[in-house]
């Protein structure tokens, strides 16, 4: 079963069920070498429906004393698949090493890749 980290709306139950139609399990961790900042989404719709403009988006640093918390959560394929409809345009998944040393997608900035 994959793994998906997340940071952000998609630790929220109500965006978790909107988007899989189920709470998903997870538990905490933390991306090592990356750092978050804000990112303006201009996806009306998206905007819409998170009721804000301003989301975090993760940039890959390259050192390990930047982490960014979050919970890593198990999905299915068809899950993931959902996950990638989900995310607005400025953000692309990426294989990411835990702190907990487990391998889990991320939604990352596609202008930093």
């Amino acid at each position: 079963m994959p793994l998906l980290f997340s940071y952000g709306t998609l630790q929220q139950e109500a965006v978790q069920i909107a988007t899989f139609g189920r709470r998903l399990r997870g538990e905490a961790d933390a991306l090592v070498g990356f750092e978050q900042s804000p990112f303006e989404i201009t996806d009306p719709a998206f905007v819409a429906s998170s009721g804000k403009a301003v989301h975090a988006i993760v940039r890959y640093t390259g050192d390990d004393r930047s982490r960014v918390s979050g919970t890593v959560l198990e999905v299915t394929d068809d899950e993931l698949r959902k996950a990638d409809r989900y995310e607005p345009a400025g953000y692309t998944r990426i294989a990411a090493t835990l702190a907990s040393g487990k391998k889990a997608w991320v939604y990352a900035d596609a202008r930093a890749l």
